[in-house]
């Protein structure tokens, strides 16, 4: 990463640190849809990152902000990360016990295995029957992408791979994946097994902050299944994801895991987070191209030490690496509203001493993740103060509202406060109520009654006089 970027990033960390009062405001935003970078030209423009993806889903583990948003809710074939459906399924079984999880094994019988034949699956190395521990099986699903491991926990924990989907599907349900449908444990196939980046990243989201043992397999480059009954010598197994690998090109320090998938249909998947500087993102990515693209091969040519030299390019890797590295190297958090700024001032009535205004400033500071080339004056701020405020007021009390939007949409809505206390002068009201008295509703009905007993005299003396009139 640049040096230059790097203390951008480290100024803006010392910023929030100093403003320790900040809290962050109510979000109503879906997704900002931030456009990466990758730098900038010798006209000093920034030049926009090209991604490899269709399909693209970032989002700020620690904000909830969703940072980019391309088709993150097309339906696509996930290969691979269907498997982390099967792992959740798995982990609430035994509440991510990792002991229970250790001394509970599985075994399948060769049926489970007739599909995977043949097929190129990936796979851990069980055996058919061979007893392993659920700890393992997890290990061999999500390190190596093991479909056999997949099918021995669908197989073990309910006696077949439709009633295990069953509970696959009610998982999803439950987080709020409504885009997805699951048919099967591994992601071979996609036969009616389909999801959305934006549904992958709430069962990722779900998965590491439930559960350490999750957090923890998929951070693993490599790991030797030791409990197999068949393979007492152990079985080594290795992440499909090179990022994790640090003798690959791809490696990425700051990437924790999550899950590769590959398959003709899906192209080239992957689910990963990230953390840097306690900064934490999740990115989940679908339809990389699986062959080497044709102006890639020149790139390999003069440069045979980059990934571009190999035949098989791993596009998928390289877009969660430059994602990694432009918010990484870009975003910084901003301070959008201060606590501590007198914004506005309200007009009040009958306040004392002739007071007839009160200062008011945000309930709370505000603060948002913005790339640093995001200008200040895209962030809209509009406020309304509220009408025939009447004292006494007092200090605290909301007396508007400051609403924060971001490309038209709204970020953050931010009581007005009153910074200090007007009481009420008694002279005042006196003098406003009577002068006002004459156009109350009260007054109206007073002269109303008023009248009504006029003309009622009035008539009652005209008959009377009638009378006497009459008798004469």
């Amino acid at each position: 990463m640049h040096k230059h970027k790097r203390t951008v990033r480290a100024a803006s960390t010392l910023l929030a640190a100093i403003m320790l009062i900040i809290n962050i405001g109510t979000l109503t935003a879906d997704a900002f849809n931030f456009t990466p970078v990758k730098g900038m030209d010798e006209d000093e423009n920034y030049v926009r990152l090209e991604l490899n993806s269709p399909s693209v889903y970032m989002v700020d583990l620690d904000t909830d902000e969703v940072i980019v948003d391309i088709n993150s809710d097309e339906q696509r074939v996930p290969a691979s990360l269907t498997k982390i459906m099967t792992a959740i399924v798995l982990l609430d079984e035994f509440d991510g016990d990792e002991q229970k999880l250790k001394d509970t094994k599985y075994s399948a019988p060769e049926k489970m295995y007739t599909e995977l034949y043949d097929s190129g699956a990936s796979m851990a190395g069980i055996y058919e029957d061979e007893k392993v521990n659920c700890y393992d099986l997890l290990a061999g699903l999500m390190i190596p992408s093991g479909c056999d491991a997949a099918n021995i926990i669908a197989y073990g924990m309910c006696g077949s791979v439709d009633d295990f989907t069953v509970k696959m599907n009610e998982k999803a349900e439950e987080l709020g994946m409504k885009d997805s449908h699951f048919s099967n444990a591994h992601g071979l196939s996609g036969d009616n097994n389909y999801s959305t980046c934006a549904d992958i990243a709430k069962a990722c989201k779900y998965a590491l902050e439930k559960y350490d043992v999750f957090r923890n397999i998929v951070a693993m480059s490599d790991y030797t299944i030791t409990s197999a009954s068949e393979h007492p010598e152990g079985l080594y197994v290795s992440n499909t994801n090179y990022m994790l690998s640090n003798d690959s090109l791809y490696y990425y320090s700051y990437c924790l895991g999550i899950k590769t998938g590959t398959l003709d249909k899906a192209g080239r998947c992957l689910a990963s987070y990230a953390v840097y500087d306690g900064k934490r993102y999740l990115t989940v990515t679908m339809g990389a191209p699986l062959d080497k693209k044709e102006e890639d091969y020149e790139k390999g040519y003069s440069n045979p030490n980059s990934v571009y030299a190999d035949d098989t390019v791993y596009y998928n890797l390289i877009d969660h690496i430059n994602l990694y590295e432009w918010a990484y190297d870009y975003i910084a958090d901003r301070v959008i509203v201060d606590e501590n700024s007198e914004i506005r001032e309200a007009k009040i009535e009958y306040g004392e001493d002739g007071r007839d205004y009160v200062t008011l400033k945000p309930e709370n500071s505000f603060s948002l993740s913005l790339p640093i080339y995001v200008k200040d004056e895209e962030i809209k701020k509009d406020i309304v103060v509220y009408d025939n405020v009447i004292a006494p007021v007092y200090e605290g009390d909301k007396l508007g509202e400051l609403t924060v939007t971001y490309e038209d949409e709204v970020i953050a809505k931010i009581p007005l406060i009153a910074t200090e206390s007007v009481e009420r002068s008694k002279p005042a009201e006196t003098v406003a109520v009577a002068k006002s008295f004459k156009h109350s509703s009260q007054f109206k009905a007073a002269l109303a009654v008023i009248i009504i007993f006029a003309v009622l005299f009035t008539v009652i003396h005209i008959v009377r006089v009638q009378k006497k009139y009459m008798k004469r």
